[in-house]
């Protein structure tokens, strides 16, 4: 029996012919552990018990953290406040008509910003702000007068709107023109800058802010209508009235365009605003590099969630009620936690090198 087991070993070590048919019918064995050989290595077994043990603290980390998420979930998300007073964070479950009047909302949106003090920044500026009549184009215009600048207010028709910001702007001690017309029209935006440079003597600060939001869900029911109204609006409104003031510009001047974080992340529901707004900023960048040479600034702002009358003309009131909850902050902001920004952006003491850019004012690095 040695002897045929040696003579088994040597014939399994000797190289085969590859024409040797016996080759083909033999399979080459392989060395390797057998289940049996593991289970019986007490170092294999150490090593499995560890990572079943490892295992079953983690089940019960995502198990603990899963109820503490559902826990979360079911409490409201306490809003971030780090302004120098509170503000609303909660929404009236309201829906009104466009264009959206500011004064028919049953929270008012806060412009005043108390706690802001002039110190001349834009003394002797002329400004020209689109949808000046409310929202953010209201918080700007009594900001810009409150740091010395005039400020023409235009808007579409919300006469009653236009003349509580032309009230605020003029108690702050400077001058303010109301003009109504529709940007989208070149005709109107033209004869609207020489009303104001005869006015005003000039004009030294175009601030675009007008916009038109509705939503729709599904893009194959965006009809043309309701597209055009949206681009011709939010960024030919935007391209005429650059256009037209553009001739009255010098040295120093500035341009401020409203964009928002729509047009750097999206909104499904908003297919057409998001396009406008994402144009809005390259529209901005663009702009700045071709009116560098001549010492014209063109900058834009990104804000998130706003409490304006934009909104509540477009969203139905149960949607109104949960606007902004999703930020960031847990609550939309107020227009006078954005006018800082433009009055920033719009200063040659604070923004002298700053062109090009797309300021994100959203309550967070990832909006809502």
């Amino acid at each position: 029996m040695a002897t045929a087991k040696k003579s088994r070993k040597r014939t399994a070590s000797k190289p085969i012919a590859s024409g040797d048919s016996s080759a083909r019918e033999r399979t080459p064995v392989v060395k390797t552990a057998t289940r049996k050989a593991a289970a019986a290595d007490p170092r294999a077994a150490r090593v499995a018990a560890r990572q079943r043990r490892l295992q079953d603290q983690e089940k019960a980390k995502d198990a603990r953290a899963a109820a503490k998420k559902a826990a979360t979930k079911k409490a409201a998300k306490k809003a971030t406040q780090a302004g120098s007073r509170k503000q609303p964070d909660t929404m009236p479950a309201q829906h009104i008509a466009k264009p959206g009047n500011e004064h028919e909302l049953d929270l008012a949106p806060r412009f005043l910003a108390p706690d802001y003090v002039g110190s001349g920044k834009l003394q002797g500026k002329r400004a020209i702000i689109t949808g000046g009549d409310s929202g953010i184009g209201r918080a700007v215009a009594v900001l810009f007068a409150r740091e010395g600048a005039d400020v023409a207010v235009l808007h579409l028709d919300e006469q009653e709107d236009a003349e509580i910001t032309r009230q605020h702007v003029e108690a702050e001690g400077t001058r303010c023109v109301v003009i109504a017309g529709d940007v989208r029209d070149p005709k109107f935006c033209n004869r609207a800058v020489k009303q104001v440079a005869k006015a005003f003597g000039g004009v030294d600060i175009l601030v675009n802010n007008a916009a038109f939001q509705l939503h729709c869900e599904r893009l194959e029911d965006l009809e043309d209508a309701h597209l055009q109204e949206t681009l011709q609006t939010n960024i030919g409104g935007y391209i005429q009235m650059a256009r037209a003031v553009l001739p009255h510009l010098e040295e120093g001047d500035c341009i401020i365009n409203t964009g928002s974080e729509t047009g750097l992340f999206g909104s499904k529901a908003l297919i057409d605003y998001s396009a406008t707004k994402g144009a809005i900023h390259a529209f901005t960048k663009a702009l700045a590099s071709q009116l560098l040479p001549r010492g014209i600034r063109v900058n834009a702002v990104a804000p998130g969630p706003v409490w304006t009358p934009l909104n509540p003309a477009d969203k139905q009131a149960p949607d109104v009620a949960e606007f902004g909850k999703n930020s960031d902050m847990g609550r939309a902001a107020q227009p006078e936690e954005l006018s800082p920004a433009y009055v920033f952006l719009a200063s040659p003491v604070t923004a002298s090198y700053i062109s090009g850019v797309v300021l994100p004012v959203m309550g967070g690095p990832h909006g809502k």
